[in-house]
């Protein structure tokens, strides 16, 4: 039987490092979600949102796995993955994200 540890990585720290991987590497429309531990496998799973100003998040495109022990990035969706699933998300909301500024 595996040991259940607790992680010390916390979840903001999580999604703060998530935040930073897909700043360096996606548009700014582009952000982590609420982490999720997963006990299993002892990783933050991150989700990666599509987002605009004046509407907020449209949908979820991927996700950012961080260690549970020292706030490594240990993998993520592919970008060309993400740019693709966020496409259809934009396509699906257009007319919102479009709209004029009241």
């Amino acid at each position: 039987m595996a040991a259940i540890t607790a992680p010390i990585t916390t979840a903001f720290q999580a999604q703060a490092q998530a935040n930073g991987y897909l700043s360096d590497r996606l548009p700014d429309r582009f952000c982590a979600g609420r982490p999720r531990f997963d006990q299993e496998v002892q990783v933050w799973r991150v989700p990666v949102l599509l987002a605009y100003a004046i509407i907020g998040p449209v949908g979820e495109v991927g996700e950012v796995l961080v260690s549970s022990t020292n706030e490594e990035v240990i993998s993520a969706t592919p970008k060309e993955e993400m740019m693709a699933a966020a496409r259809v998300l934009y396509e699906q909301h257009r007319d919102a994200i479009e709209a004029p500024v009241p």
